[in-house]
């Protein structure tokens, strides 16, 4: 079955994604972007979320870790990268093959 991908964050991050295909929906408060994340959560396959959300709002994408569907990226903002995304990767990998081979 055919999923969507989505980008949710703030209008000049998420906007480029829009030229690639992927539904972008642009927030401007937390809460707005947490039930964004709940109703996506249950027509997406992909949740790509700006870092600085993800940093804001880890409790609401803690739920679905433990689900296939949907999986959420944390990605740099428009601002720069504050390394969440790559540490969600790190623990992923550490917790699926027992070992970082990813870290320096």
């Amino acid at each position: 079955m055919y999923k969507k991908i989505a980008m949710l964050g703030g209008k000049n991050s998420i906007l480029p994604f829009k030229g690639l295909g992927i539904d972008v929906y642009p927030v401007t408060d937390l809460e707005e972007a947490r039930h964004q994340i709940e109703a996506l959560a249950k027509e997406c396959g992909v949740i790509f979320v700006t870092e600085r959300i993800a940093e804001q709002l880890e409790d609401t994408i803690r739920k679905y870790d433990h689900m296939p569907v949907p999986a959420i990226i944390p990605i740099p903002s428009s601002t720069g990268s504050l390394g969440i995304g790559m540490n969600r990767i790190q623990r992923n990998v550490e917790k699926a093959i027992g070992m970082n081979i990813l870290e320096d």
